[in-house]
């Protein structure tokens, strides 16, 4: 794999032309995103696309994101006229907000067979620079093998994928730490199809439309992390609902690691790792997958983690942790 460092904020394109030179010719290629680091490959190239999900892993039947830098791009790419929707989108894309429409010239490989699309402008001037040098929309999931906590550091990517693909563009700490918030206008509302940076009380706020905190109206998975469990830790990851049973926990498991608040770690003496704080759930969710994957590379046995209030981005934290948890 070769790695190419590159300035979140002022990426060199020079430094860019081989990555893009990869994509265009059916390669994949792991970048960052403002949520978390993606495997891209052109979305109109179904054996490129092929080879993302080769690469983690990744059942054929769970749908892939497009990304796109420009809205002369979704159209191309997408049957979707709903003004008012679009008026909002105008507004706050680029961004970690994605869209599921009617699509049209994309393959079945990124769309898993149906007849929507997953779209999304992502507000990183890496990805949005790759998607320009590229000249095609970039099919893009995260950048780990199939099943683990996604990744939010280029080391991350390399532990996972380092001896599966040709290039990593390494643009340091990503900024949200979350995937994006994917959602599906039908019907004068917004179905979250999954939660995330983009709050439901946002949504609500932004689309002056009504908010299901539910998965669309026929129960297919036409977004990532509808069907399939993620994000979750190798090791025993046990939810705890405040201090009380956080010390209850800890003490039934000896050999454990608390990941918390700043300020549960600030009343509690044992082994601990800090999310953050919970009057900053941002920071909490940038260091949550991370949090993940230091607990699988420590001596720890168990992990043990703090429940956070669901409101806000806390949404989609509890989301994540809730299927990692459940899943040991």
């Amino acid at each position: 794999m070769k790695i190419v460092k590159l300035d979140p904020i002022n990426p060199d394109p020079n430094k860019m032309i081989e990555a893009s030179e990869l994509i265009k010719n059916g390669e994949v290629v792991a970048f960052p995103t403002e949520t978390v680091y993606g495997l891209g490959a052109d979305a109109t190239n179904d054996k490129a696309c092929l080879k993302i999900f080769e690469a983690k892993g990744r059942p054929p039947d769970n749908p892939l994101i497009v990304h796109i830098n420009s809205f002369e791009m979704f159209y191309k790419y997408t049957d979707f006229h709903d003004e008012r929707v679009l008026k909002v989108m105008e507004e706050i894309w680029p961004g970690p907000i994605t869209l599921v429409v009617k699509k049209r010239n994309i393959g079945n490989v990124p769309t898993a067979g149906l007849d929507t699309v997953a779209i999304r402008m992502p507000g990183h001037p890496i990805a949005l620079k790759l998607i320009e040098l590229s000249g095609k929309p970039i099919a893009a999931p995260s950048a780990n093998l199939s099943g683990k906590p996604s990744p939010t550091k280029a080391s991350h990517v390399i532990a996972d994928l380092g001896d599966k693909i040709p290039m990593i563009i390494d643009g340091g700490d990503t900024f949200f730490g979350l995937e994006s918030t994917v959602i599906q206008p039908l019907q004068d509302k917004i179905y979250i199809l999954r939660p995330g940076p983009f709050s439901p009380e946002e949504l609500e706020e932004k689309f002056k439309m009504k908010v299901i905190l539910s998965g669309g109206t026929d129960n297919i998975p036409r977004a990532p992390g509808m069907k399939y469990r993620h994000y979750a830790p190798n090791k025993k990851l046990i939810l705890a609902d405040g201090l009380d049973e956080i010390l209850k926990l800890y003490n039934e498991n000896p050999n454990s690691l608390v990941l918390c608040s700043r300020e549960t770690a600030e009343k509690f003496e044992g082994n601990k790792f800090i999310l953050g704080s919970r009057e900053n759930l941002y920071e909490v969710a940038r260091n949550l997958f991370h949090s993940f994957r230091f607990l699988d590379e420590s001596n720890y046995s168990v992990g043990i983690i703090e429940k956070f209030q669901e409101i806000g981005i806390g949404y989609a934290i509890m989301n994540r942790i809730k299927k990692a948890a459940s899943k040991n």
